[in-house]
């Protein structure tokens, strides 16, 4: 089967975008994949200014602003691409909407602190008229992409189980030990909205969590398991193990994410290679259905890191000059952070909970 990875590129390269953020996520994920994309990055600034500078050289933006508050006054710029801590994104979001100049805003998952904030930014901006898309980039990594077309062809028939293990070590940004998120907020929603791209909405989800014995501050989401149950007798089973081991205290470590789709008609298996060393390896999938003979083995050198980030904002851009709503719009993840909600509920109460309802 031939697949198509690539993004649905926006028919100008050279919409103004504005960055707010100058950390990892923006220097070594956004920046990059925005260069090999043609994209056009106008200005930056950063709580930090000296960090902003930094980014401006290595990726040679023309402009830094002396604090998000000048970027936002800047009539010029026409996309807004922010990479802050959640507790700080829905005052940009609201600000950006106060001013009206933008067309549209990238924002980060988690869209909110939870699901009320979630909404504020999205009534926020339909007010304003202006397009929201969140970056739940996993839905661009090549064999997560590949899975959905499998799916769609229908080599694999109706979906009867399908997991995500992840066994790695992600690097906790300080922000979180003030925050108390470890996990299910940062990791494990990438892991829900991928389900829900997959298919569709659960009808409930079952969620058991433990600290992680390597992480200091205090939390309680550090290890995730978690079931989604959907009416058609599907199950999904997410495992987000940040322990994985004392793989960085002498012991030999197996560091990984898996997928797997099991349906009537065939098999799927992912690997994600986000964690490998060396770092950011390409994702790998095999796939066979009913009749052949052996897997089919399609390869790519695409990562999930830098290279899905070109498509979270190709999407947007693509999304403002047609006048639509972009594929992974802000609406649209009312429904992921409703599942995240309903993860944190069911830790909380000890039973299945049922998300609520998005209007």
């Amino acid at each position: 089967m031939d697949f198509n990875l690539d993004p649905a590129l926006p028919a100008r390269r050279n919409h103004r975008i504005g960055i707010l953020g100058s950390g990892f996520i923006i220097t070594d994920c956004h920046l990059p994949a925005y260069r090999n994309g043609g994209l056009n990055p106008v200005g930056i600034a950063s709580r930090n200014r000296a960090n902003a500078e930094k980014a401006a050289l290595r990726h040679s933006i023309p402009r830094v602003y002396g604090s998000p508050a000048e970027l936002l006054e800047d009539p010029s710029v026409e996309i807004l691409d922010i990479a802050v801590p959640p507790d700080a994104q829905l005052a940009l979001i609201l600000a950006a909407c106060e001013r009206r100049t933008v067309k549209g805003i990238l924002a980060q998952k988690p869209l909110g602190m939870n699901l009320a904030e979630a909404r504020e930014a999205v009534r926020a901006c339909e007010a304003a008229g202006i397009r929201l898309a969140v970056n739940q980039n996993m839905r661009h990594d090549p064999s997560v992409r590949a899975a959905k077309q499998l799916l769609q062809a229908g080599r694999l028939g109706a979906a009867v189980f399908a997991t995500i293990d992840m066994r790695g070590i992600p690097h906790w940004m300080p922000w979180q030990a003030g925050l108390g998120w470890v996990t299910l907020r940062i990791m494990s929603i990438h892991h829900l909205d991928c389900f829900r791209y997959w298919f569709g909405d659960p009808e409930s989800i079952y969620c058991s969590v433990r600290p992680d014995p390597r992480t200091r501050f205090p939390h309680t989401d550090g290890i995730c398991t978690y079931i989604l149950e959907y009416a058609d007798g599907l199950r999904c089973v997410g495992i987000d193990d940040t322990w994985t081991g004392p793989a960085r205290e002498g012991c030999p470590g197996d560091i990984r994410i898996e997928w797997r789709i099991e349906g009537l008609e065939g098999l799927a298996i992912g690997d994600i290679g986000w964690c490998k060393d060396p770092y950011t390896s390409p994702s790998t999938l095999r796939h066979a259905s009913k009749g052949d003979a052996t897997f089919q083995t399609p390869r790519w050198d695409r990562r999930w890191f830098p290279d899905a980030f070109l498509g979270t904002m190709a999407d947007l851009l693509a999304a403002v000059e047609a006048g639509a709503e972009p594929s992974i719009s802000g609406r649209d993840n009312l429904r992921t952070m409703a599942l995240v909600d309903a993860a944190y509920r069911s830790v909380a109460e000890g039973r299945k909970i049922r998300p609520e309802a998005t209007p």
